[in-house]
């Protein structure tokens, strides 16, 4: 079989973890308590915008290599986003940790980690580098590592976004409890978008038990906003059409559509 994107940065990903494990943890000196991300997703009236730093990505090649993480961050921040996201993969992404650690000492927000975890060494690097988010994906990690680590980031304090794209990947996230659900709309295993996703996992999520869902990849316009919202996502996570749009405002705040009548 051949090897998916996926597989590709996951043995790139288990090459990394040595070097950390090697490495002392990075300390951010800032003991700032970040507001937590699932209460401002679960009691907004409002689609809510986890805005991306992103320098590049597998399938769209350079997007914005030479961005300013604490500009960029703050620029979201002021535009109302509810949570700035990090990408801290460097082979695929051009992201690293010292970007979490400029970006957190320049916004007081929820911040997520976007990585390929897959080690508690990674969650250790990311809280001490400013998150109070992390991101799990399900499609990376067997029942007992996803188990493991969503133990160890609670643990510390941290918020999990556990990423699913099926309905199977969906009922691994709920029996771990997780309360901030995000469905990614790009397939890890292809890189293909469809807004579809969000539509399927919306049609068989527990929206009235206290979790959230987020939509992910794949959100261009008011259109798209709109689109997951009527299907029951509070939260949209966004990067690439933000890191393009050349007005971080307008681009951010178009996206901010009213939820309506969901179940809460």
């Amino acid at each position: 079989m051949m090897a998916t994107i996926l597989d590709k940065i996951l043995v790139e990903k288990k090459k990394q973890i040595e070097i950390m494990l090697g490495q002392p943890t990075p300390m951010v000196e800032s003991g700032l308590k970040r507001p937590s991300l699932f209460e401002r997703l679960y009691r907004s009236e409002y689609l809510q915008v986890i805005s991306e730093i992103k320098r590049a990505s597998p399938s769209k090649g350079l997007i914005a290599e030479g961005v300013n993480p604490e500009t960029q961050a703050k620029a979201y921040y002021e535009a109302g986003a509810a949570c700035i996201s990090v990408l801290t993969d460097t082979p695929f992404f051009k992201g690293s940790f010292e970007d979490l650690v400029d970006v957190a000492k320049a916004v007081p927000i929820p911040l997520l980690c976007k990585d390929f975890i897959i080690h508690p060494v990674q969650i250790d690097h990311a809280k001490n580098a400013g998150a109070s988010v992390i991101l799990l994906i399900v499609a990376a990690l067997n029942t007992k590592e996803l188990a493991e680590l969503y133990q160890y980031a609670t643990n510390l304090g941290l918020e999990v976004l556990v990423e699913v794209h099926d309905a199977e990947e969906l009922e691994q996230a709920l029996q771990l409890g997780s309360k901030i659900i995000g469905v990614n709309n790009r397939d890890l295993r292809t890189f293909d978008v469809d807004l579809k996703r969000t539509e399927e996992i919306a049609s068989i999520f527990p929206f009235h038990e206290e979790r959230v869902l987020i939509s992910e990849s794949g959100i261009w316009n008011i259109e798209d906003a709109e689109r997951v919202a009527k299907a029951g996502a509070r939260g949209v996570l966004v990067g690439e059409s933000l890191m393009r749009s050349g007005d971080v405002e307008s681009a951010l705040r178009s996206l901010q559509v009213e939820l309506g009548g969901i179940l809460k």
